[in-house]
């Protein structure tokens, strides 16, 4: 389902003649106003510990339940994305973010509750202050440290993540 589809009315005048106007959005005949749908914003981290493995978590929570993951998470209302991959590091793996170096984006569609919710992914690689603090919390079930050799993309379970893996192991050959 698309995520324009849950609007029925529109949210300024309340008039039930709120119709799509286009792939992206939805406008009210009725007062003119126009919904744009446009990606949330949402943040990786690859993090590489004193042997040079990678961070790994599994997940704990749908979507893709049980597969490998990254940290990272979606930024809050008000944060920067490096705040947000600071946060969301610290809130699954316990480990304090120093440094997060902005690689990449890649765009992805985060399936939540039947929705089908469009999301710009953002890869920082980013250094921790101390790797011995590693514990899994929040949407993190497990934390494992895993050589780039042995990574295998096609475990992971959210296309961003696996391809945003792919280019960053590319990068380092």
């Amino acid at each position: 389902m698309h995520p324009l589809e849950k609007f029925e009315y529109c949210p300024r005048c309340g008039s039930h003649h709120f119709v799509e106007n286009g792939a992206r959005s939805r406008k009210c005949e009725n007062c003119g106003f126009e919904y744009f749908m446009n990606p949330s914003a949402a943040n990786v981290a690859i993090i590489r510990n004193s042997k040079g493995e990678i961070l790994v978590t599994l997940r704990k929570q749908e979507p893709a339940k049980g597969t490998l993951d990254l940290p990272g998470g979606f930024t809050e209302i008000g944060e920067t994305s490096e705040e947000g991959v600071v946060r969301e590091v610290m809130e699954e793996t316990n480990l304090k973010v120093t440094a997060a170096r902005y690689l990449f984006s890649l765009p992805n569609v985060y399936r939540y509750s039947g929705i089908e919710l469009p999301t710009l992914d953002m890869f920082y690689e980013c250094d921790v202050e101390d790797e011995s603090v590693l514990a899994a919390n929040d949407d993190a079930a497990e934390c494992m440290w895993i050589k780039p050799e042995d990574i295998h993309t096609e475990q992971f379970g959210l296309r961003s993540v696996r391809w945003g893996l792919v280019k960053y192991l590319e990068r380092q050959k």
